[in-house]
């Protein structure tokens, strides 16, 4: 578990963003937290960052998005994360991050909070061809035994247009409540 927050100071959340067609809603994931009294940051993957409005992100958290590692010496430009939200967690980041693989800035924050004990949670989204493979199922199978919690969106139909609609950003922080202490 992280060290306790202080009294007067807001816990920080990191919204982990992957390259998906509903990425760009993240926004909405970012209120609710801040309603909740969370500070939030993102990382996004590298190709996450094509997927959001980096202006918007970064006006409403009040941080940078972070997508790359820092050079040794640079400021931290976020605090310690309290928790971690993956939203969304697409098939190919959920499938490294299962396998210990860190080959980017948001890969090895999610790697290391096993190690951490950061409260960590996925909301995956990806198309039912993608969920058919082996590996995935192998891979939500290990996220869960490591503690990470995984949000109930369904795979929706390959090119039919993602379902955006029924993707529930607040359920990362109704799943995240009750390890933080946070339960509405």
């Amino acid at each position: 578990m992280t060290e306790p927050t202080a009294p007067d100071k807001k816990p920080f959340l990191y919204v982990v963003v992957c390259a998906s067609g509903v990425a760009g809603g993240v926004g909405k994931l970012i209120t609710a937290a801040q309603e909740a009294n969370w500070d939030v940051g993102v990382v996004a993957t590298p190709q996450g960052l094509g997927f959001i409005d980096a202006r918007a992100v970064e006006a409403q958290t009040g941080y940078p998005i972070r997508s790359a590692w820092r050079s040794p010496g640079d400021p931290r430009p976020l605090p310690p994360a309290d928790a971690i939200a993956v939203a969304p967690a697409t098939f190919n980041t959920i499938n490294k991050w299962a396998a210990g693989i860190s080959d980017t800035l948001a890969l090895g924050i999610l790697c290391e909070a096993y190690g951490m004990g950061i409260p960590t949670v996925a909301l995956p989204y990806l198309n039912s061809a993608q969920a058919a493979h082996p590996a995935y199922r192998q891979s939500l199978d290990r996220l869960r035994g490591m503690g990470v919690l995984i949000g109930s969106g369904e795979p929706h139909r390959p090119k039919a247009g993602g379902a955006a609609e029924r993707f529930r950003w607040e359920e990362a922080l109704e799943l995240l409540g009750p390890l933080v202490g946070r339960g509405r």
